[in-house]
C-alpha cells in the first residue's frame, strides 16, 4: 500500500494532467454531435470485430448441430418434392389431410466399405427410428443403396456398389427401363443392363431411378451414361454410368419411408399365394 502512495505522490502531476485532459475529452465528445459520433463509430467498429470473431468461433463449435438443422431441413423438402401432385388432378384423401406418402428419415453413415465385391455401409439410426428392411437410402446427389438389416440403433444397407444389388432404373429422357447392377471394378461407376435397342441414347444422358418397386420413388438421380456397349448375344445395350455420388465419401443420408409400402407388398404376397 505503501509503495501505491509513493508512486501516486511521485506521479502526481501526471496523474493530475491525465485526469484533466481525460474530463476535457469527455466535455468535448458531449458537447459536439461530430467527435461524438466519431467516438461511438469507433466504439462500434471494435465491438464488432469482437462480436464477429466470438460468433465465428461459435458458429464453429456447433457446425455438428447446424448440419443435423441442415440435414433435418433437407429431409423435409425431398419428402415434399417425392409428393407433388398435379395441381390438374382432384387432391387425395391424403393431400387434403396433409398427410404424405413418402417420409425420409435423416440418418448418418458411420461405417463405408467400397473396396471389395460386396460392399456394405452401417447407419447410426435403427428400428426405433423406424428404419425397416428394404428402405431406400439416398443423399443430396442419389441412391445410396437398399437397407438389408437392422438392430435396435443401427443399420447396414447394401451399397449400390455391391454385386448382389439389383435396382431397377431407366434413361430419363426415353424412359428405357433397365436393371442396375455393379461389375465390382470402378467404384465411381456402375452398369445399366438389359437396355433396347430401340432406345435412342447418347453420353451423358441422365439415368435415375425408374420407379417400379416400392423402395425408390420415380426419379431419383443416379449419374449419366458414360459408355455405351451392345451386346451381341441379347441384342440389348449395356451402359456404364457414372455416378453423381461419390461412394467412398458419404455423410448424411435419407432414408426412404413409403406409406403405401406395405399395401402394395401385402397385396403382390396376395396374388403369389392364389
Amino acid at each position: 500500500m505503501q509503495q501505491i502512495f509513493n508512486f501516486i505522490f511521485k506521479n502526481s502531476h501526471r496523474l493530475l494532467f491525465l485526469l484533466l485532459l481525460l474530463i476535457s475529452l469527455v466535455l468535448t465528445i458531449q458537447s459536439h454531435s461530430f467527435h461524438r459520433s466519431r467516438v461511438i463509430t469507433s466504439a462500434n467498429f471494435l465491438s464488432g470485430g469482437v462480436y464477429e470473431r466470438i460468433n465465428g468461433l461459435s458458429e464453429y463449435l456447433t457446425l455438428k448441430k447446424q448440419n443435423e438443422i441442415l440435414a433435418n431441413e433437407n429431409a423435409r423438402l425431398k419428402s415434399q418434392l417425392f409428393n407433388i401432385k398435379d395441381t390438374t388432378l382432384i387432391p387425395s384423401i391424403d393431400s387434403i389431410n396433409g398427410v404424405d406418402k413418402v417420409n425420409l428419415i435423416v440418418s448418418k453413415v458411420i461405417h463405408n466399405s467400397y473396396n471389395v465385391y460386396e460392399n456394405y455401409i452401417t447407419l447410426k439410426g435403427g428400428a426405433k427410428d423406424g428404419i425397416k428392411t428394404d428402405m431406400g437410402v439416398i443423399n443430396s446427389l442419389g441412391i445410396i443403396g437398399i437397407v438389408d438389416n437392422t438392430s435396435e440403433n443401427y443399420a447396414t444397407v447394401v451399397s449400390i456398389l455391391n454385386r448382389k444389388s439389383q435396382i431397377n432404373a431407366k434413361i430419363k429422357k426415353t424412359n428405357h427401363f433397365g436393371s442396375l447392377i455393379w461389375d465390382g471394378k470402378n467404384t465411381g461407376f456402375v452398369q445399366l443392363i438389359d437396355v433396347p435397342r430401340l432406345a435412342a441414347i447418347r453420353k451423358g444422358d441422365t439415368i435415375v431411378t425408374g420407379g417400379q418397386s416400392v423402395i425408390f420413388p420415380e426419379n431419383i438421380n443416379i449419374g449419366t451414361i458414360d459408355k455405351i456397349y451392345i451386346d451381341d448375344q441379347t441384342n440389348y445395350y449395356t451402359l456404364n454410368i457414372k455416378l453423381f455420388n461419390d461412394m467412398t465419401n458419404l455423410g448424411h443420408v435419407y432414408i426412404i419411408k413409403s406409406k403405401d409400402r406395405e399395401e402394395i407388398i401385402n397385396l403382390e404376397k396376395k396374388n403369389k399365394n392364389e
